[in-house]
């Protein structure tokens, strides 16, 4: 008998983190066909399970001024009678909330001062990036008898693309005259500064050269807080820059209109990545940052890491300026390659 039948995942974290912690809906419908899957998240990243049809409901973590309000969640999930919540990125807050909202099955890490609040404790250091951050997410599942071994390819995201965003790109485009006729290039040179960056200069020049050097239609996203650093690497009027003007479903629904994404370890290099697009990432080569742990998750992507670099720490790391000694030339060649191979298919 399946005792356990409705099921709460808390993800209230970036983006990324979101989009790697998305599979666990669909393996554990595999297991538990009849059970009930809800995901608990910040409201900005909602658009990533929008009409996901793994995820049975989403529910927007209570906030005043992005503080997390404890009664007001306590009653939200005290009504919704889960059996079991992973509490996949922790804080005391968040374990206070669950322990008070008389979730029988508790499962969260064993390695902070408040992991009493857990009844089902797991022993993991992610930070030495044994593993990919998705394979930790999916073995908190052994902990309701799920033993998934996971690799690129036979992974299912289950990101839909909503209708009006759609709507906007394809007008977009059109106001823009980008046709099908060419390859679809996005530049994100935006991060969430959890890891070091490629630098601006060093994108800069790649994106004017694939802007004259290739027959390609090259656009620059980020965000509202992106916008300068967007207008910096853009620097020439053959680069479309759409920073700024784009809500993370529109986002959703540009990349999934697109070939290649270029980015650092940041959240699109996931959506693209779960959208099945190629994807080219610059990645330092520190564990708890690194591409083993972090890397987009995908049989269609490159990552450049810096040489002559691994085994330092993140101050000798950012004093050695490892990160600038990524090849340019050696990334070029390479979006190429991918350019040639997604003509000739």
């Amino acid at each position: 008998m399946n005792k356990f039948k409705n099921i709460l995942i808390v993800r209230t974290d970036r983006i990324g983190d979101v989009v790697l912690t998305l599979p666990l809906a669909d393996i554990i419908k595999k297991h538990y066909p009849k059970s009930r899957v809800t995901f608990l998240l910040r409201e900005y990243t909602f658009p990533l399970l929008y009409n996901n049809p793994k995820i049975d409901e989403v529910l927007i973590l209570k906030e005043n001024n992005n503080k997390i309000l404890v009664h007001e969640n306590i009653q939200l999930l005290k009504r919704k009678n889960f059996d079991s919540v992973f509490i996949v990125n922790a804080s005391f807050k968040l374990a206070f909330i669950l322990f008070m909202s008389n979730i029988k099955n508790r499962i969260g890490t064993g390695y902070r001062w408040y992991s009493f609040l857990f009844n089902n404790k797991i022993f993991a250091h992610r930070k030495t990036g044994d593993k990919h951050e998705l394979q930790y997410n999916v073995d908190m599942l052994k902990q309701i008898g799920i033993n998934e071994k996971i690799s690129a390819g036979n992974v299912c995201f289950n990101i839909q693309i909503d209708n009006n965003s759609k709507q906007k790109i394809i007008e977009l485009f059109k106001e823009n005259k980008i046709g099908n006729d060419k390859v679809k290039i996005i530049v994100h040179p935006g991060s969430g500064g959890s890891a070091f960056d490629l630098p601006k200069e060093k994108l800069k020049i790649l994106t004017a050269r694939l802007a004259h050097e290739l027959t390609v239609e090259l656009i620059i996203t980020g965000n509202k807080n992106e916008v300068a650093i967007c207008r910096f690497v853009a620097g020439t009027s053959k680069v479309l820059n759409f920073s700024g003007k784009l809500n993370l479903k529109e986002m959703i629904a540009l990349i999934d209109s697109t070939d290649i994404l270029i980015a650092n370890s940041t959240g699109p290099i996931h959506i693209a990545a779960a959208l099945n697009k190629y994807v080219i990432g610059f990645y330092p080569t520190i564990h708890s940052m690194s591409k083993n742990r972090w890397g987009p998750f995908t049989l269609k992507g490159k990552i450049f890491e810096p040489e002559n670099c691994s085994g330092q720490s993140a101050k000798t790391f950012s004093n050695n300026n490892c990160m600038n000694k990524i090849s340019i030339a050696n990334v070029f060649t390479t979006i190429k390659n991918i350019i040639t191979e997604i003509q000739n298919n």
